[in-house]
């Protein structure tokens, strides 16, 4: 059986943040502390888009009113999967089980 890397999307919603750096720094580490121990081997990362007119990559984030939402990617490694949807169940029940109430969307599966 393969091994797959499982790179899944999350949007963050903080409030009372100042700047957008510090929303992207908070979202990372709160994402951080609740994987954590249970899921400590997932990677958090702040997402990136790319611009449709001028090609550009931007930060997925963004604070209006104090209030912001953050883009974040989430990376785990599944071990011995049966299938690219199996690695797939696999990844968002381990992280969806650790971020209660936050959205996971698929992005990649990539057999390694």
């Amino acid at each position: 059986m393969p091994d797959y890397l499982v790179t899944l999307e999350s949007a963050w919603f903080l409030k009372d943040v100042k700047s957008l750096d510090d929303a992207i720094g908070i979202a990372i580490s709160e994402a951080g502390k609740r994987l954590n121990p249970a899921a400590k081997f997932v990677e958090v990362e702040a997402g990136m888009l790319t611009c449709p007119f001028c090609e550009e990559t931007l930060s997925s984030a963004i604070v209006v009113a104090d209030t912001a939402l953050v883009g974040l990617v989430l990376e785990m490694k599944v071990f011995r999967a049966e299938s690219k949807e199996h690695a797939e169940r696999i990844a968002k029940s381990v992280i969806g089980k650790a971020l209660t109430e936050i959205p996971l969307k698929l992005m990649d599966v990539q057999e390694l």
